[in-house]
């Protein structure tokens, strides 16, 4: 009998971001967090929990030097040392970021040496069995080349496809060149956030629409899936080709895919008559986002990532009240979890659950847009090591739920 995958992740993202001076900046969380003089202690933290399963990653962008040239200095010693403590990695092989010598998202040249790179990582670390090769394509896109963030720092219909659909490419041709080189016993986990955008008043609900049908389209390119006519001539409109479009029509990886949804207070969107977007809150939840995707797509699902603030239930502009274990992170992790448990007791085939990260993270109050040096308490661990209600809440939870909680037999072929 398969095992529920209990995880939890190390935050390796490392956008580009502009400075105040005009000059530009990596965010790379793992520097923030310590995590690269610390990585010994916090493979231990995982331990120490009862969690075996780990969303980790080296840095793409410290890791694939130029055109077929890799420093793996960081990665062996790393990933050694998991597979020596027997902590299986989901190994996380882009995360919002490309090296310097790629530029940005832009570039096609992204989708021909990205999957030399996951080549290469399969055959050096062949125990690893399972591997998101591009975490979240929708947001990377989104962020950076619709909304102006992140890389490249564009802000438009176009860039954002261009970006999209150079991801995407990777995404697949990474999949593809991981199976030439380890046939079956490979699986990839997509984990992509998990949106819905509702209409605030009648004259909102066209681009509401709009807005539902793309926050499919990294997981439509990616699975082949069978477009809506508006969604093609979106695409075409913004700069995919024909051709571009019919190979992805044209993938075999899905069978070989789990659907990792991410879901978190953010997810939900309000949308207005004049173009505004706004944070809604949550208001359908993680249970029928979820089973929409599952819909679409009819994958295994894991919950791949969500977090909360320790002290999210409280007012901003209040003095700061004594945490309690029932503080807003643990009431977040027992929420999430009522919700995937439903959905897999109503026959969604739920195959894992992570809480993301393991350590506190640093400046995603501003989506990493700003260098602040801001402590987010969203891990299990604060950014001391030292262990949070939530942290005591999750291993509690592991530890009754482990036994009887196997996991569906499509993940059987990589035992």
């Amino acid at each position: 009998m398969a095992q529920f995958m209990f995880a939890t992740g190390i935050e390796n993202s490392y956008p580009m971001i502009a400075l105040p001076d005009g000059s530009t900046k990596r965010m790379d969380e793992m520097e923030k967090t310590d995590h690269y003089r610390r990585w010994r202690e916090d493979f231990g933290l995982v331990n120490e929990l009862g969690i075996e399963y780990l969303r980790y990653g080296p840095p793409y962008y410290k890791t694939h030097v130029g055109p077929d040239r890799f420093d793996w200095g960081f990665a062996d010693e790393t990933f050694h040392e998991l597979k020596r403590l027997g902590i299986t990695p989901v190994a996380d092989l882009c995360h919002f970021g490309v090296p310097d010598w790629l530029g940005n998202f832009q570039n096609p040249d992204f989708a021909a040496y990205f999957p030399e790179y996951a080549r290469a990582f399969a055959e050096r670390y062949p125990w690893v069995h399972y591997f998101t090769p591009i975490n979240e394509m929708y947001v990377t896109a989104l962020f950076s080349a619709q909304l102006g963030w992140w890389n490249e720092r564009l802000a438009g219909d176009r860039p954002f496809v261009t970006a999209l659909k150079h991801i995407a490419k990777a995404n697949v041709l990474a999949m593809e060149a991981i199976l030439q080189v380890r046939g079956g016993d490979v699986m990839f986990v997509q984990s992509e956030s998990a949106e819905y955008f509702h209409a605030a008043e009648p004259a909102a609900e066209d681009l509401a629409d709009h807005l539902n049908e793309k926050r499919f389209l990294s997981l439509d390119l990616n699975y082949g899936f069978n477009l809506c006519a508006t969604m093609v001539k979106f695409l075409m409109a913004n700069g995919m080709t024909w051709d571009e479009f019919c190979f992805f029509l044209e993938q075999k990886t899905k069978r070989y895919c789990i659907m990792g949804n991410d879901y978190y207070v953010t997810n939900e969107h309000m949308v207005y008559p004049d173009g505004r977007v706004q944070p809604s809150g949550e208001v359908f939840g993680y249970y029928v986002i979820t089973k929409q995707y599952f819909d679409r797509y009819k994958l295994p699902v894991m919950h791949t990532e969500t977090n909360i603030a320790e002290d999210y239930a409280y007012p901003r502009s209040a003095p700061k009240p004594q945490v309690t274990p029932e503080s807003g992170s643990v009431h977040w992790l027992k929420k999430e979890w009522a919700n995937m448990l439903r959905l897999k007791r109503d026959g969604v085939p739920i195959i894992g659950f992570t809480w993301y990260s393991l350590i506190d993270q640093v400046d995603w109050d501003t989506a990493l847009r700003e260098d602040n040096g801001h402590v987010n308490p969203l891990g299990l661990y604060d950014i001391d090591r030292k262990i949070r209600p939530v942290g005591e809440a999750y291993r509690h939870l592991i530890a009754q739920w482990r036994d009887i909680l196997p996991t569906q037999s499509i993940c059987l072929q990589v035992a």
